[in-house]
């Protein structure tokens, strides 16, 4: 058996199952423990299952973006640790983007006290907050509103960003792993990769609840990032594999 086909057989038990244990694909498929593992491997560097000890089971997926008043009440302490840390990555006289959420929101709490930056965003809670308490210069992209995130999304905000020059782009993610980063909505896709082309550099910002989960829609590689920004409850396998990239891996707290 070739290993597409032991692939689609893993795929195939996992999806039926939810957890399957390493023995057991042993001897359904008739091959070794060292192949199972690295066909368990390849699938989840594809963000199609996640390892657990002793098995393997289906990849967490998001079926809906959760909502600004959601994501305020989770990981607080992760996502100030990420914006305080992203804070020191730029430089003065920079033109930087903060995408839509929470953990943007917290970098631009770190950056009200600085005169010298433009910042962009789609984003209405960093637009507000910039804007009533900080002396930054502030861009915001305009298009489709998205009320349950307080941020723009669309071909529109995306319109708007392709003039423009942008030096460092901090974008975020609900759900992303060694693919990439993944959405459910279809409207943030075309925001994210036109901000990513029009950038010298590129951060991703997400706490590590997020990582190993998939939604529809494959937004960006995970190649197009120079930088991860995470936290330090990230684990150490997730680590060991992010580290194999040509990005840097920045762990906060």
């Amino acid at each position: 058996m070739i290993p597409v086909e032991r692939h689609q057989q893993i795929l195939a038990l996992v999806g039926e199952r939810g957890v399957v244990s390493i023995a057991e694909l042993t001897d359904r498929l008739g091959v070794s423990h060292m192949t199972i593992r690295r066909d368990v491997q390849k699938l989840e560097e594809q963000g199609a299952v996640l390892s657990v000890s002793g098995g393997v089971r289906s990849a967490d997926r998001l079926a809906a973006e959760p909502s600004h008043l959601t994501k305020t009440a989770l990981f607080n302490d992760e996502k100030n640790a990420i914006g305080r840390l992203a804070a020191q990555h730029i430089p003065r006289n920079s033109c930087i983007y903060l995408d839509a959420g929470t953990t943007t929101l917290a970098l631009a709490r770190e950056v009200v006290d600085r005169d010298d930056l433009l910042v962009v965003t789609n984003d209405f809670m960093v637009a507000n907050l910039l804007m009533e308490a900080s002396s930054c210069r502030v861009i915001h992209t305009g298009g489709t509103v998205c009320r349950e995130n307080r941020s723009c999304v669309g071909e529109a905000a995306a319109r708007s960003l392709r003039h423009l020059a942008i030096d460092i782009a901090f974008i975020s993610s609900s759900s992303w792993g060694p693919r990439g980063l993944f959405t459910p909505d279809e409207d943030k896709v075309t925001v994210k990769q036109t901000v990513s082309e029009v950038s010298s550099k590129r951060v991703l910002l997400s706490d590590s609840s997020k990582y190993n989960k998939i939604a529809t829609f494959l937004a960006l590689p995970l190649a197009q990032f120079d930088t991860i920004i995470t936290d330090k409850q990230l684990s150490g396998a997730a680590r060991e594999s992010l580290n194999k990239g040509e990005w840097e891996l920045v762990i906060a707290g």
